[in-house]
């Protein structure tokens, strides 16, 4: 696959993901979702690549779905053609994330919200500019459930879920290490190298140690429940999608939800 909206370099050990729509804030639209579930399949397989660190161009990580084109393209999606397609773009695509054999490392600044947030947290390691901020204001601004892929509860906890989406605010960057779930905070204007000396370290390890090491700690996640919650989650949030507030934030149109967010 040719990319066109993500940028794929490989850097020694390191495959970097990045997503690349600066202009647009990074949003995800389908095109870029599909380009990077490419991308990270072709660096599971490559076996030159021992880990992967997935990041922004520009000023931000990603400002989330790309509501525009959903709008254009899928507003009057039936019930059944939006689980199909949220199951692929967003479950399936998120989960490959979180289960590929190598180590992840989201490299976040600027915004990092809904989608992108998705997509960051479920990376193994997070490293933030000290200029990031996380946000889901999708319970304000569509009357959404969340986002499809909760993973919230599993990084920040019940309470700081709780809050987030409740709230529908931003979390800095010191607020999200604080609670554990950012590794480091740095400068931006070492963002790149930290999280490229944190990737190349961890490179030196041995593979398969590695691979089963990050094994074992998921499937801990996962006798905790953690696969059985997203999934029915993922169900839930579809039902959000035929509430009368979502439907009226559809007609309402793009921009009053983005003003809204921005409120």
């Amino acid at each position: 696959m040719a990319y066109s909206n993500i940028a794929y370099e490989i850097d020694g050990a390191v495959a970097r993901l990045s997503h690349d729509r600066p202009a647009l804030r990074n949003a995800e639209s389908q095109e870029l979702l599909d380009e990077l579930d490419d991308a990270v399949r072709r660096a599971t397989a490559d076996p030159a690549v021992r880990v992967l660190v997935f990041d922004g161009k520009g000023e931000h990580f990603s400002a989330g779905h790309d509501l525009k084109q959903g709008a254009e393209k899928r507003s009057g999606f039936s019930v059944e053609q939006r689980w199909a397609y949220e199951e692929l773009y967003y479950l399936e695509y998120a989960l490959r994330i979180w289960d590929c054999p190598k180590p992840t490392i989201a490299s976040v600044q600027g915004a990092c919200i809904a989608g992108g947030f998705m997509v960051a947290n479920m990376c193994d390691l997070i490293v933030a500019a000290d200029d990031a901020f996380f946000s889901d204001p999708v319970c304000h601004t569509l009357g959404a459930a969340a986002v499809e892929v909760l993973i919230h509860p599993w990084v920040m906890g019940a309470r700081k879920a709780k809050e987030m989406l409740f709230m529908g605010g931003r979390m800095t960057a010191d607020d999200a290490y604080r609670i554990g779930m950012v590794n480091k905070v740095v400068p931006r204007a070492s963002l790149e190298a930290e999280t490229m000396a944190m990737a190349r370290h961890i490179g030196k390890a041995e593979p398969f140690a590695l691979k089963l090491v990050k094994r074992s700690i998921n499937r801990t996640l996962d006798a905790q429940g953690l696969r059985t919650a997203l999934h029915a989650h993922f169900d839930t949030h579809q039902l959000s999608h035929v509430s009368e507030a979502f439907k009226a934030a559809r007609d309402r149109g793009l921009a009053n939800a983005i003003k809204k967010a921005k409120e």
